[in-house]
């Protein structure tokens, strides 16, 4: 990869699948310019979710954010970008919908905290976690977009 540019995973979660979200949601990290390396539509298992969600382990909230991910189909992504991980959470916007800035994904098309439709990794040392979780390395594919001049000084 290039200087500046990173990976980080994004999760549509089940509400965005169920509410057929995913086109609207894929197409912004498109035409701002992101690529997407890898993406697959998956069921999440106890498992997963619970490596996924080990920060929270403990807290009164956990087994709802398990069942939550686990309730339907997510559609998972490794974006890739100049500074990807802030241009992503920018473009996600705050976890609580009703304090996200207007343009944002969640501002945009989510209402409640607990259905906020999207994770996006925070650091660059969990989006390496995040990913490895979710995918393979032969998964994610390199490649060029054809606008990249068009996109990056």
């Amino acid at each position: 990869m290039s200087e500046g540019v990173e990976r980080t995973l994004v999760l549509i979660k089940p509400d965005g699948v169920m509410r057929g979200l995913m086109g609207r949601i894929i197409t912004r990290f498109e035409e701002k310019g992101l690529k997407i390396v890898a993406m697959k539509m998956m069921k999440v298992t106890n498992e997963l979710a619970e490596k996924h969600y080990e920060q929270h382990k403990g807290k009164p909230f956990f087994e709802g954010l398990i069942n939550y991910i686990t309730s339907a189909p997510i559609v998972a992504m490794v974006v890739e970008g100049k500074n990807a991980i802030a241009c992503v959470r920018k473009m996600v916007g705050a976890t609580n919908p009703q304090e996200a800035e207007p343009g944002t994904i969640r501002h945009d098309y989510a209402m409640d905290i607990g259905r906020n439709l999207i994770h996006a990794s925070d650091s660059p040392e969990t989006a390496k976690r995040e990913i490895e979780l979710f995918f393979n390395e032969s998964e994610i594919l390199n490649y060029e977009r054809c606008d990249v001049d068009w996109v990056y000084e």
